[in-house]
């Protein structure tokens, strides 16, 4: 294995950890808006307020994107495990 190929399993490792991480990640992007956006247009200034929403919808997040999550990750690991046969 050269160098080049070293990298483009990084590069790869590192794509799927965006694709794997991203549904989560805009969820609570988007959770932490609205909730600033509330908190701003009623002047409710409780800073745990952000932490619970965020929390549930991240959860059910989570349950909804699972299985596409594993799919990728098992796509990854496939990709991964034909290098090492191959050599």
């Amino acid at each position: 294995m050269d160098g080049a190929q070293v990298l483009d399993i990084a590069r790869d490792g590192i794509w799927t950890l965006i694709i794997v991480s991203s549904p989560l990640m805009i969820v609570g992007l988007v959770v932490g808006v609205v909730i600033a956006l509330f908190q701003a247009l009623t002047q409710i200034q409780e800073m745990t307020l952000v932490f619970v929403p965020k929390i549930l919808a991240i959860f059910l997040a989570m349950l909804v994107a699972l299985p596409f999550m594993a799919q990728a990750l098992e796509s990854y690991m496939t990709r991964i495990a034909g290098h090492i046969v191959g050599g």
